[in-house]
C-alpha cells in the first residue's frame, strides 16, 4: 500500500515558504529542490543458516554547498527512497541553522536489525560500506548513528573503510566508539541538545521549568537523554513511551528508575513494572495527553492532520526528524500551539559529530566537560537567531529556522556559482 504522506513533499513545501517570504527568486535554491546525488544499492549477505537474502540500501547527498555531506545511517524495514531524502535536506537545513560547515546527507537499509543475529548485522554492515565506498571520506560524505544504528555499527563503518583505503580513518564516521576515536559527549548531545533548547524556549516565555509538565514519544537515545535531563532541570515528566507503549502519571514519572531498567539489552517499557498512579496508554494516546510542553522524539510523521487538533500541550519541540507533516503544522498554527523544529531542536547530535570530526581531523581528544560547554554555546546562539528571525517576520519559528537557514545555505551557493 502507498505511503499516505511524503516527507519530501513536505520538506518542499516548507523550503519553498521560506523561500518566498526572503525574497529569493527560483534561480537562488532550484538547486535544493533535488538531491545533488542518490545511490541505491543491492546487499548481499549470508545468514547464519546458511541462507543469502538481499537486502536494499540507500545513501543519498542532499547538498554540498557549504561543506562535506554529514548525515546519519538508518536500518529500519519501512525505510524508503522519499524518507531517505527527506531525511538528507532536513540535514542541509540542521547544519545551516547552527552554522556548523556542513552539507547534508542520509543513508539507510531496509530491515529490522532486531531480527538480525550480531555477526549478520556485522556482515550487513560491511558489506554496505564497501556498496557506498565512493561516496564516502572524510572530506567527502561522514556517516553517523540514526534510528536502529549505533556505535557499534559506526566502528565497522569506519573499519571497512580504513581496511579499503590502507590506515585508520576515524574521521569517516562520527558516533563511534571513544576507544577508536569517538567523542566524550556525542551518545547524549541530541538529548542534551533538546534540554538546552526547551530551556531557553521556556525562558523567552517567563515559564519556569520546574513543574512544567513534559510527555517525551520514544525513549530512545535522544527521547531517553532528553527526559531524563529535563527531569534533572526540574520539569515534571507525565508521559513517556517506547515502541511497546507508554506510562502517563499526572504525578510524574520516576525517569531515573525507568532509564536504568530500559537500559538493560532487549527490555520494553511495556514490562516495566510502574506504580499504581501510571496507566498504560498507546504512543497514540501519548501526543494528544493532557501536558504543557510535548516533545515527539520517535519516528517521523507522527503529529498529523487526524491527530494535530487533539494535541493538548501547549508547546511541541521536536525531538526527533519530520514528526509533524505540513497538514498538522497548519492546524497547530492555528490552534496558537508553538512548535520549535526539529533542525533546531534535534541539532545537537550533529553538532557534536562536527566536534568528534574534528577531534579526528586534528588528533586531539577533548574532555566531556569542553564538549558540553561548546554545545550550549552553539545551540544557544542558533536559538537566539532563530528567535530573532521568527520575531522579525512574525512568523513560526519553523520558519524563522529554515530561513535562517536558507540565507546561508543560498549564500554559499551564490559565492562559489554553477560549475562548469
Amino acid at each position: 500500500m502507498a505511503a499516505p504522506f511524503n516527507p519530501y513533499d513536505n520538506y518542499l513545501e516548507v523550503m519553498e515558504r521560506a523561500a518566498k517570504m526572503l525574497g529569493l527568486v527560483p534561480n537562488d535554491y532550484a538547486s535544493l529542490q533535488q538531491p545533488e546525488r542518490e545511490l541505491k544499492v543491492s546487499i548481499p549477505v549470508e545468514m547464519d543458516d546458511g541462507s543469502l537474502r538481499v537486502f536494499e540500501g540507500y545513501r543519498i547527498q542532499h547538498s554540498s554547498s557549504r561543506g562535506p555531506c554529514k548525515g546519519g545511517l538508518r536500518y529500519h524495514q519501512d525505510v524508503d527512497v522519499d524518507e531517505v531524502k527527506a531525511l538528507a535536506a532536513w540535514m542541509t537545513f540542521k547544519c545551516a541553522v547552527v552554522n556548523i560547515p556542513y552539507g547534508g546527507a542520509k543513508g539507510a537499509v531496509k530491515v529490522d536489525p532486531s531480527t538480525l543475529s550480531l555477526n549478520e548485522l556485522k556482515n550487513l554492515t560491511r558489506r554496505y560500506t564497501a556498496m557506498i565506498l565512493p561516496l564516502i571520506g572524510p572530506e567527502r560524505d561522514i556517516p553517523a548513528p540514526d534510528v536502529g544504528t549505533n556505535a557499534d555499527v559506526m566502528g565497522w563503518i569506519m573499519d571497512t573503510y580504513s581496511m579499503f583505503m590502507g590506515f585508520t580513518s576515524p574521521g569517516v564516521v562520527t558516533g563511534k566508539p571513544v576507544d577508536i576515536g569517538g567523542s566524550l559527549g556525542r551518545r547524549e548531545a541530541t538529548g542534551r541538545g533538546v534540554m538546552f533548547v526547551v530551556r531557553e524556549y521556556l525562558h523567552r516565555r517567563g515559564i519556569p521549568m520546574i513543574g512544567t509538565r513534559v510527555a517525551v514519544q520514544g525513549l530512545g537515545n535522544v527521547g531517553g537523554t532528553a527526559a531524563l535531563l529535563l527531569h534533572r532541570e526540574g520539569c515534571r515528566i507525565v508521559a513517556a513511551s517506547d515502541v511497546s507503549g507508554g506510562l502517563y502519571d499526572a504525578k510524574g514519572l520516576d525517569v531515573p528508575a525507568i532509564a536504568a531498567y530500559l537500559s538493560q539489552r532487549g527490555r520494553l517499557l511495556k514490562d516495566y513494572e510502574a506504580p499504581a498512579t501510571a496507566k498504560r496508554i498507546t504512543n497514540a494516546e501519548l501526543l494528544e495527553c493532557d501536558c504543557d510542553l510535548l516533545v515527539p522524539a520517535a519516528l517521523e510523521n507522527q503529529i498529523t492532520a487526524s491527530n494535530a487538533g487533539k494535541v493538548k500541550a501547549g508547546i511541541v519541540v521536536e525531538g526527533a526528524n519530520g514528526p509533524t507533516t505540513a497538514e498538522a503544522d497548519a492546524i497547530l498554527e492555528r490552534l496558537g500551539k508553538k512548535v520549535v523544529p526539529d533542525i533546531l531542536a534535534n541539532a545537537g547530535g550533529v553538532v557534536v559529530s562536527y566536534f568528534e570530526w574534528v577531534q579526528n581531523i586534528q588528533s586531539l581528544m577533548w574532555d566531556e566537560e569542553e564538549v558540553n560547554r561548546t554545545l550550549e554555546k552553539i545551540m544557544i546562539r542558533a536559538f537566539n537567531e532563530v528567535w530573532d528571525k521568527t520575531t522579525k517576520h512574525d512568523t513560526t519559528m519553523r520558519m524563522g529556522a529554515y530561513m535562517v537557514a536558507l540565507e546561508r545555505i543560498t549564500k554559499a551557493k551564490r559565492i562559489r556559482g554553477v560549475f562548469p
